[in-house]
C-alpha cells in the first residue's frame, strides 16, 4: 500500500530500482502484451453469390401435368476472422434469400420460413501448445464450425445449397506435418431447459438436417486420424451418433412423433485412400455402418467408392468411378446406408436425384461414371460427366412383381470462367433419362412422370477479402 501512494514520479524511479527479478517479470509481461498486439492479424471477406435456376426436373422427375419452375436466389455472407498468439476467432453471418421473396417496401420477416438471415460461424480456436513449437500442434475449436474432412463424401460443408451446413460443437486437434488426429463432440439442446434433455430433432420449417433427409442428431463424438506420405494421404474415421427416441401418437385425428428420453445409437467406420502415380490420380474408400438408425432399426450397410483420374496432358483429365452403397432391409434389420453429413452433390449426378435430401425408398445405389475435364486457360474450364444409376436392391411395382434395378442416366456438363480473382462466373447444364423403376411406389412415387428431365443454372460469385495486420 506505501507503493501505491506514491506519486507518478516516484513511482517510475521505483521501478528502475527494483530487484532484477522483478524487472525481468514486468518487462517480460509488457514484451508480450506488444508482441501479442503486433502479431495481431484481422481478415474481413464477403461474399456476394447469385443463382437463377431453370429447373424441370431437379431432385425427382417431374409430374407430366407440371410446369418448370425458374427463379434466382442469393446467399450474402460477411465473414470475419482474428488471429494472434494461441488464439483464432472466425465469424460468419450470411442472409438466404430469393429474389421477389419479401416486398419491397417490407423490411420485417413475415413467416418463419422466410427468414434466411443467420449465424452461420462463430468459433475460437486456442492454441493449447505454444506457437514455437514447429513439429506438432494442439488446439481447441469451439462454437459453430464447419466441419470437413478428406473428398466431402460422408463429411462436408454442403456449400451448394444456399444454407450451406454447420455445426455447434468442440474439436480436439493434433496436427503436425505428417498426422492430423481430431476428437470431435456435439450434444444438442432446443432451449435452456430446467429440466429433462428430451430434444425435438425436427428443424424449423421441416427441412431436412442431413443428406439423406433425416433428423437432426442429438449428438455425436467421432475420431478422426489422417497421414500424409509422398504420393498421397489416408485417413480411418470412426463417427458415433445419437438420435432421439420417439413413440407415435394421434394428436387431433393427426398422427404425430412424441419424444421420448433416451437415444439410438449409430455407428460409422471406415477408411478413405488417395493416392498420385505419375498421371494416375487413384482414390477409394470403404465404410460400415450398425447400430440402430434415427427410426430405432438395426443397422448393417456398407459404402464402397473407387475412381481414377487418368491425366491426358496439360489440359485435359478423364477417369471412371463406381460408387456402391446397401440398401433395402433383410428380416427386422435395415440395410441402408446413410451419407452422414457429407456433399452429396460432388458424388451423385447434379441433379440431386440421391442422398441429397430428396430420398429414394433407402434402396442403395449403383452409380457407374466416367469424368472429364478439360481447362481451356488459367481462367477458364469445362468438366463433363455421365452417370448410370442402378438400385442395390430389389425394386417392385404396385402388383408385387419386381422390375429393372435401372434408375436412369444423367449426363452434366459445368463450365467456369474467372473474371478477376474475386468475380468469378459458373454455368451448368444437366439432364437426366429416368424409367418407370426410378418413378415406381417404392422408389420415388412419382405418378405421370415425364421421363427427360433438365436443369441448367448460371451463378455468380463475388467474393472480395481484405488482410489487416
Amino acid at each position: 500500500m506505501h507503493f501505491l501512494s506514491k506519486n507518478a514520479d516516484d513511482i517510475y524511479c521505483q521501478l528502475f530500482n527494483m530487484k532484477p527479478i522483478f524487472k525481468t517479470i514486468i518487462f517480460g509481461l509488457t514484451a508480450s502484451c506488444f508482441y501479442s498486439t503486433a502479431s495481431a492479424q484481422l481478415t474481413v471477406s464477403a461474399q456476394l453469390r447469385t443463382r437463377t435456376e431453370y429447373r424441370d426436373g431437379l431432385g425427382a422427375p417431374l409430374p407430366k401435368d407440371e410446369n418448370p419452375a425458374l427463379f434466382t436466389s442469393q446467399r450474402t455472407r460477411l465473414s470475419a476472422g482474428f488471429s494472434t498468439y494461441r488464439l483464432k476467432l472466425g465469424i460468419t453471418i450470411q442472409d438466404v434469400r430469393v429474389w421477389g421473396q419479401d416486398g419491397s417496401t417490407i423490411n420485417r420477416t413475415t413467416t418463419q420460413d422466410n427468414n434466411g438471415l443467420m449465424l452461420h460461424e462463430a468459433w475460437a480456436e486456442i492454441g493449447l501448445t505454444d506457437t514455437s513449437n514447429k513439429r506438432y500442434s494442439i488446439a481447441l475449436k469451439l462454437g459453430r464450425q464447419e466441419i470437413i474432412y478428406d473428398d466431402e463424401r460422408l463429411m462436408g460443408n454442403l456449400d451448394w445449397p444456399q444454407p450451406a451446413r454447420r455445426h455447434d460443437a468442440a474439436l480436439l486437434q493434433f496436427n503436425s506435418n505428417q498426422w492430423m488426429i481430431h476428437a470431435g463432440f456435439a450434444f444438442n439442446q432446443n432451449k435452456e431447459n430446467a429440466s429433462d434433455t428430451k430434444y425435438n430433432p425436427t428443424p424449423a420449417g421441416n427441412y431436412a438436417a442431413n443428406t439423406n433427409g433425416g433428423s437432426m442428431y442429438k449428438s455425436f463424438e467421432y475420431l478422426y486420424a489422417g497421414r500424409k506420405y509422398e504420393q498421397g494421404n489416408i485417413s480411418f474415421l470412426f463417427f458415433s451418433d445419437q438420435f432421439s427416441k420417439y413413440h407415435n401418437d394421434i394428436t387431433n385425428d393427426v398422427p404425430s412423433k412424441v419424444w421420448d428420453n433416451g437415444t439410438w445409437t449409430r455407428f460409422t467406420t471406415g477408411f478413405y485412400t488417395i493416392n498420385n502415380f505419375n498421371k494416375i490420380n487413384v482414390s477409394a474408400s470403404a465404410y460400415y455402418q450398425f447400430g440402430e438408425n434415427a427410426s430405432g432399426e438395426k443397422l448393417s450397410a456398407a459404402l464402397l467408392s473407387a475412381n481414377a483420374f487418368y491425366k491426358v496432358n496439360k489440359k485435359f483429365s478423364v477417369g471412371p468411378g463406381i460408387d456402391y452403397t446397401t440398401g433395402g432391409s433383410s428380416g427386422n434389420k435395415s440395410n441402408a446406408f446413410d451419407p452422414l453429413y457429407g456433399t452429396p452433390h460432388k458424388f451423385w449426378g447434379l441433379m440431386d436425384y440421391f442422398y441429397a435430401g430428396s430420398g429414394f425408398g433407402n434402396k442403395g445405389l449403383m452409380d457407374y461414371y466416367l469424368k472429364a475435364k478439360y481447362a481451356a486457360s488459367s481462367s477458364c474450364s469445362f468438366t463433363a460427366g455421365v452417370h448410370q444409376f442402378n438400385s442395390s436392391s430389389s425394386v417392385y411395382n404396385n402388383n408385387g412383381d419386381k422390375m429393372s434395378l435401372n434408375l436412369g442416366t444423367e449426363a452434366d456438363i459445368t463450365a467456369n470462367y474467372a473474371l478477376t480473382k474475386i468475380i468469378g462466373f459458373e454455368a451448368g447444364y444437366s439432364h437426366f433419362f429416368s424409367t418407370a423403376s426410378l418413378t415406381s411406389p417404392g422408389v420415388k412415387n412419382i405418378t405421370n412422370a415425364q421421363s427427360n428431365n433438365n436443369w441448367a443454372y448460371l451463378m455468380i460469385k463475388i467474393q472480395p477479402s481484405f488482410n489487416f495486420k
